[in-house]
């Protein structure tokens, strides 16, 4: 029998994923079940009505996809939008970018509004641009944008297509569990994330939300999803919460239980709580960053507390002292993307990882470097 493969454990520091509580890899221990037995169904419906309290929404048809955030992402459009619709879709970073291809791929047209990275989309560029285009299927942004550590506002987006036709499709996948999304008092109709950010449990399972307003687009396309397996008309009848359940696919069980215990930890802390901790040692750690000559990548007033992008002092090649934090210290951050590859680190604080513990191990190392 040949020996385990070795992993040397990470501190993971990077946009995702983030590490894991020692709770939440238990869990994955647990018996696995059938994907129709009582006891996981079980398991199933408490992980969508505490995904409701995370997100801030009485949705009832919010559950986790089986996949990565990227595949959320891909229900949320494809649910939407039919051949010929259109898109108008804020791009400030990589994520917005990977909305209005996935958009395009589907046949949409897509109306970009663009921005600098690292600055925020200006609601009303978004909200004339809708007036332009007040017939659009739906209008996206990006809330917490991964390349670029930038925090999207929300409310007057939301406010505004409350009173419109349409749908507000936000991305939530580095922002749920770490800062207030907020989706019903948003207005927002479809908001999707993923497990491995601010929720703590690993990558696998990506939640998502559908509004009344957006179930009701969904049962009047002309022609079904494009996508059979991420069809939320199908996929209702399986993850709902009534007595009759229809199979759909082969859930990944153990994952269900991991994001379950996650999201209990979530409740036993206070969501409160839980931003509080984010936006403490997010703080800490962008001001140490500038007191040791780094420059801060994201628009002041606009800047994530738990993925913080800055770049070198002196502008020092990132990507070599990179690799040093994680072959020497075993800590890992990540590099830039896009426009910002070569200049930045993108150093996520979430979940477990959100603490001051971490910033500590993070700056002595930075500190070495130095020396």
């Amino acid at each position: 029998m040949s020996a385990p493969f070795p992993i040397r454990p990470r501190l993971l520091l990077g946009p995702g994923p983030s590490p894991v509580h020692d709770r939440i890899l238990q869990a994955l221990a647990r018996p696995t079940v059938g994907h129709l037995d009582p006891q996981f169904l079980a398991v199933m419906d408490d992980v969508n009505a505490k995904l409701r309290h995370v997100f801030g929404t009485s949705n009832s048809l919010t559950f986790p996809v089986s996949g990565t955030g990227s595949a959320s992402q891909e229900a949320a459009l494809a649910n939407i939008l039919e051949p010929g619709d259109t898109a108008i879709i804020g791009v400030n970073g990589v994520f917005g970018g990977r909305l209005a291809e996935m958009a395009r791929r589907m046949g949409a047209k897509v109306v970009d509004v663009e921005e600098e990275w690292g600055r925020i989309l200006d609601p009303e560029r978004l909200i004339q641009a809708h007036r332009e285009y007040p017939a659009a299927r739906l209008l996206a942004v990006v809330h917490a944008e991964t390349s670029t550590g930038v925090r999207q506002p929300l409310e007057d987006i939301g406010s505004y297509l409350a009173g419109t036709d349409t749908l507000f499709l936000v991305d939530t996948v580095t922002s749920l569990g770490g800062i207030p999304v907020e989706v019903d008092p948003n207005h927002i109709d479809v908001c999707y994330s993923g497990t491995q950010k601010c929720l703590g449990v690993p990558p696998g399972l990506a939640p998502i939300t559908f509004s009344p307003r957006a179930l009701e687009r969904i049962r009047s396309r002309k022609r079904p999803c494009q996508s059979w397996y991420l069809d939320a008309s199908l996929l209702s009848d399986y993850v709902g919460e009534g007595s009759e359940r229809k199979y759909h696919h082969t859930a990944p069980i153990n994952m269900m239980y991991a994001l379950h215990e996650g999201l209990v930890m979530v409740e036993e802390e206070g969501l409160e709580a839980r931003f509080a901790r984010h936006a403490e040692v997010g703080k800490r750690l962008q001001d140490e960053l500038q007191e040791r000559g780094f420059t801060l990548f994201a628009e002041e007033g606009h800047r994530l507390p738990q993925l913080t992008s800055a770049a070198l002092p002196g502008g020092a090649d990132e990507a070599p002292l990179r690799k040093v934090l994680l072959d020497r210290y075993d800590i890992e951050v990540g590099g830039g993307l896009g426009p910002a590859k070569g200049k930045i680190w993108r150093i996520g604080l979430m979940g477990a990882g959100a603490t001051n513990e971490s910033v500590d191990r993070l700056l002595a190392a930075v500190d070495a470097l130095s020396d």
